[in-house]
């Protein structure tokens, strides 16, 4: 395999300005992420026209300038696709450097979850499906911070990029023949917000453990969730590693500041936290000054609960939809999905968010039946037992009431 070793500034900068212009630009990066506050990017591998490249960001630098090649917004819509498979990370990376999303994005796996190949699939999975290839498996457990690193990594690494751009061409048409590009592009644009926010949020609501605690506490949760998140930072360590959830909830629920009280919690005597009693001590007492008014509040849950039988039923429901439509069932949606559905339907609440199952092609193709079918309008029945899909929908007799 030809290649080119991207090593040195000069050479990225050459590199940069050799595929500034190409109109497809297929790319994957290898990081490690199970011991670092945020993913260590440690290699990126290109593949642009007849450019075929592995970067090295530790010998590199700065690689801010490819990313904004990405990342460039000016560039005629249409103009240029960058291809990536399973992309949320690259997404990330993307955000990290240049601050904006992936313009021109093709996630190949979206893709192939619109065309009902399954979702998620792996990207082995595809290359074998759409192009008749087998990826190598050799080097799954690759350390990519160790240099050097030999070229049996680097040519694994780079079979990752060399099918992108046959994948999105197969890909592609087919989801022309379906019609479905702007399903596509508004599925893409979904996940990058979606990363993108969760970069930009506080994410102290997920704190395991604190579902059903009071304001003040939850207020408690907040600042200490903003404590460790700086010491972890600060640190290069994962969250949990600072402190764990639990900690934190019990501190949350004892609601003192004393240094005292906060060692005598179980767990709080390790040695590791001897110079941070003060600090956490602050945090809590910071958070008890906080106005009542301003103290964060759970969104209430709804009153009435649907069936179970029902959620199970309209959960078989998105699989009969999909494979009808030639969707992968698990990119439709799932059964937290369809109970978020069936609360907005069954006890509809003012200023409620509407269900993802009711928004975009979604709402197309799944909330347009499910309100059929809990109006009684739309049943389901055994089409042909020999098929992988036996079931198919049927209008009921004398349903005539509008769509809403």
């Amino acid at each position: 395999m030809n290649y080119d070793s991207i090593e040195t500034p000069s050479q990225f900068a050459e590199f940069c300005d050799a595929i500034a212009d190409e109109p497809v630009i297929g790319f994957d990066t290898e990081f490690v992420s199970e011991d670092c506050y945020r993913p260590e990017l440690c290699l990126v591998q290109v593949a642009a026209g007849k450019h075929l490249a592995v970067i090295d960001p530790y010998t590199v630098g700065d690689t801010k300038p490819f990313w904004d090649i990405l990342t460039d917004d000016q560039i005629e819509p249409g103009s240029r696709v960058v291809i990536a498979h399973a992309a949320r990370e690259e997404i990330r990376f993307a955000y990290r450097y240049s601050g904006r999303p992936i313009a021109g994005l093709f996630d190949t796996q979206l893709a192939a979850g619109f065309v009902g190949i399954e979702y998620p699939a792996s990207l082995a999975t595809l290359v074998q499906k759409l192009v008749g290839q087998t990826l190598p498996k050799g080097e799954t457990r690759t350390n990519w911070r160790h240099r050097p690193l030999t070229k049996d990594q680097l040519t694994y690494a780079l079979h990752d990029v060399t099918t992108l751009a046959e994948m999105h061409s197969k890909l592609i048409a087919d989801v022309k023949g379906l019609d479905r590009v702007s399903w596509l592009n508004e599925e893409t644009d979904r996940l990058q917000k979606k990363v993108i926010d969760a970069e930009e949020s506080e994410n102290w609501q997920r704190v395991s453990g604190s579902s059903g605690l009071k304001p003040r506490q939850l207020e408690i949760i907040r600042h200490l969730w903003r404590w460790r998140e700086e010491i972890a930072r600060t640190k290069n360590r994962l969250p949990r590693r600072v402190m764990r959830d639990d900690l934190m909830v019990e501190l949350a629920k004892k609601g003192s500041p004393d240094t005292k009280k906060i060692r005598n919690i179980r767990g709080m005597e390790r040695r590791g936290y001897n110079d941070q009693y003060d600090e956490i001590g602050a945090a809590i007492a910071a958070a008890l000054d906080v106005p009542d008014e301003h103290l964060p509040r759970r969104t209430r849950g709804r009153s009435r609960s649907a069936s179970p039988m029902l959620s199970q039923f309209l959960s078989t429901s998105i699989a009969c939809i999909s494979r009808q439509q030639k969707l992968a069932p698990a990119i439709v949606g799932n059964s937290d999905d369809v109970k978020e559905l069936l609360s907005y339907e069954l006890d509809p609440r003012r200023g409620t968010p509407t269900p993802s199952l009711l928004k975009g092609w979604r709402g197309d193709i799944v909330g347009t039946a499910f309100r059929k079918i809990l109006r009684g309008e739309l049943a389901i029945r055994v089409a042909d037992t020999t098929e992988q899909q036996p079931l198919e929908f049927v209008e009921c007799e004398g349903s005539n009431q509008p769509d809403e």
